[in-house]
């Protein structure tokens, strides 16, 4: 009764709650339409085949290395434009924005290229099933033009939120993934007169999607003068001083979310040559498990801002305390939504009209997701709620970026490779790099050695 009575002492806060709920609902509301409409792309992909389904899914690696980029990038800008946000500095705040920019578009450009001119090389690297490449090849050069759209959409829309505004942006998200949705299921099965193209409908309804997105988010940004409606004069106005002092703690996280894709990916590549109902397995929990996380990510990012705006003005005993709230919602969030996906897996699964050994293999990895979800979602508060928004992005790099490719992939590559086990073993077998993360990075937060004030050191420049 003592301990029961210690948490509710701990969470009695006027404050808290209040701020998380106002930052992280709209969060959560994006995330869940996402993550819902996702999965119901899938399912509709689903219906061509497993094939489809691998196909899409494999593509869709290209994707998520940029998203991954783009969010090292933009939560990197957002240790800076949290904090100025929090002594309200909005000429800093356009600065930094105009570096996101920057960095965000010729990121994407990158990868448009890579995708126009070598796709199937590219998938050659997750599978040899010719088939699969030539259909997801086809696919990702018409997805990949949304990547340009995505630059801009990203930059803003992360930067707003770290100024309190998330209602209208995550109204415009949930909007373009509506549209999207629709429009794909007309475009694959050919309905409302419009042609049957199969898998190509989804991309080509993505890329309509989130150009109406960006064009919205652009538009409300400057005809409401929030505070991203910088000129081009204020996005540019940084002297190299500047631009130095912010890139500096912004190029650990970029590294940090590129190695760790890239691990994510390597991952993906052992699912993939384990065969492609292995692939079709994991691309299905995959959607599954982004609804898992909805709430978390909300969380975690509303942490983020509310932790950086405290340190910026220099609250650290309230960021650190805030920070560890955070952290025991997610152990008790996780393990209640653990429960739940054993109680919804069975009729999620039924949906996809796939093989009964590819629903077996799919089945078996979310038992694994749902014994393991509160120790990752303690990890993702840590590293995007925490670590980065205290500035600490070395030692981020270092958990994030680093453990998965001297711990996960390893054991993930005996696991099927030496071992010759099933894809949920394997799965089990990557997520060694969880535990460990989770040890070492608890005991970083203990320690308050996270807590950097990034405002004050621009200012010394």
């Amino acid at each position: 009764m003592n301990i029961i009575q210690k948490i509710l002492d701990y969470y009695r806060d006027p404050d808290y709650f209040p701020n998380i709920r106002k930052i992280a609902v709209p969060i959560i509301i994006q995330q869940f339409t996402f993550a819902a409409l996702n999965m119901l792309n899938v399912v509709l992909v689903g219906q061509k085949g497993e094939t489809s389904v691998a196909a899409v899914g494999l593509a869709g690696q290209l994707a998520f290395l940029l998203n991954l980029v783009h969010f090292g990038i933009i939560s990197g800008a957002a240790m800076f434009t949290a904090q100025f946000w929090g002594r309200n500095d909005v000429p800093n705040l356009r600065r930094v924005l105009g570096l996101c920019l920057m960095f965000a578009v010729l990121t994407s450009l990158i990868f448009f290229a890579l995708a126009q001119l070598i796709p199937a090389q590219i998938l050659g690297i997750y599978t040899k099933d010719a088939a699969v490449i030539e259909l997801g090849a086809d696919y990702i050069r018409t997805f990949s033009w949304t990547f340009l759209f995505l630059a801009i959409t990203v930059s803003y829309g992360f930067v707003m939120r770290s100024t309190g505004i998330v209602k209208i942006p995550t109204a415009i998200s949930v909007t373009a993934l509506l549209i999207s949705t629709g429009l794909s299921y007309s475009l694959i099965f050919g309905k409302f007169g419009l042609p049957e193209m199969g898998i190509q409908g989804a991309a080509v309804a993505a890329v309509a999607a989130r150009a109406l997105e960006c064009l919205a988010l652009v538009l409300y940004s400057y005809t409401q003068k929030t505070p991203v409606a910088a000129s081009l004069r204020e996005l540019t106005d940084f002297d190299a001083a500047f631009a130095g002092r912010v890139i500096k703690p912004m190029l650990p996280v970029i590294l940090n979310e590129l190695f760790w894709a890239l691990g994510i990916t390597s991952y993906n590549a052992i699912y993939g040559r384990m065969g492609t109902e292995s692939f079709a397995a994991m691309n299905i929990v995959g959607t599954v498990e982004q609804l898992a996380f909805v709430i978390f990510i909300g969380v975690s990012n509303a942490t983020s801002v509310l932790v950086g705006n405290r340190i910026g003005a220099g609250k650290e005993d309230e960021a650190y305390v805030y920070a560890g709230r955070s952290l025991g919602l997610g152990i008790a969030g996780g393990i209640v939504t653990g429960l739940l996906l054993q109680l919804v897996k069975a009729p999620i699964l039924s949906l996809y009209n796939v093989s009964p050994e590819v629903i077996a293999n799919a089945g078996n990895v979310i038992n694994v997701i749902s014994f393991l979800l509160w120790m990752r979602v303690n990890n993702m508060t840590i590293v995007v709620g925490i670590l980065r928004a205290g500035g600490d992005t070395r030692f981020s790099l270092f958990l994030d970026g680093i453990i998965i490719w001297i711990v996960g992939v390893p054991m993930a590559y005996l696991g099927a490779n030496v071992f010759h086990l099933p894809v949920y073993f394997v799965y089990l077998c990557a997520m060694s790099e969880e535990a460990t993360k989770w040890i070492l990075g608890i005991s970083r937060y203990r320690s308050r050695k996270w807590i950097h004030n990034l405002a004050a050191q621009v200012d010394a420049v």
